[in-house]
């Protein structure tokens, strides 16, 4: 993992905000996927678990499903996937099996991130993809999104 960032990724991360905003709107937990290839938005998502009672129904699971049927492909190559949240042992298995070339992730998460806090799905060296990745980026807005939704529910 690095934290080295391009000049459109704070556009695009800001994009992904907007939709972990979203999800506030059927009180799912605020995070937000933006899948960009070639400087275009190919899907944008936002949680929707509790909207569809299904846990697989996350940003990331959603905004792949979307790219991959906008390219008629399961293989989203040459892609970037920005997400609020750095992904979970699903979604970031999802992004292998995708090929998604590059990720990057706003707050870090402590307590499921495959992308290094807990495990790194993402650069499994035994996988037959190994996509870039850029954590940290708007880490303390994503992250500050995020303490709200769960301090209001305490």
């Amino acid at each position: 993992m690095s934290e080295r960032f391009f000049p459109r990724d704070d556009y695009f991360m800001r994009l992904a905000l907007r939709e972990a905003e979203r999800a506030l709107e059927h009180d799912d937990v605020p995070i937000g996927a933006v899948l960009v290839r070639d400087g275009e938005v190919l899907a944008a998502a936002h949680n929707e678990r509790e909207l569809r009672q299904d846990p697989t129904a996350h940003a990331e699971m959603i905004a792949l499903r979307e790219a991959a049927r906008v390219l008629g492909s399961w293989r989203v190559l040459d892609a970037v996937l920005y997400v609020t949240l750095e992904p979970c042992a699903m979604c970031a298995g999802a992004v292998v099996l995708a090929r998604v070339a590059r990720v990057v992730y706003g707050a870090s998460d402590p307590k499921a991130g495959a992308c290094g806090s807990v495990m790194n799905v993402l650069g499994e060296p035994r996988l037959n993809h190994r996509p870039d990745v850029a954590g940290g980026l708007l880490a303390l807005e994503c992250g500050a999104l995020l303490s709200e939704f769960f301090a209001s529910r305490r």
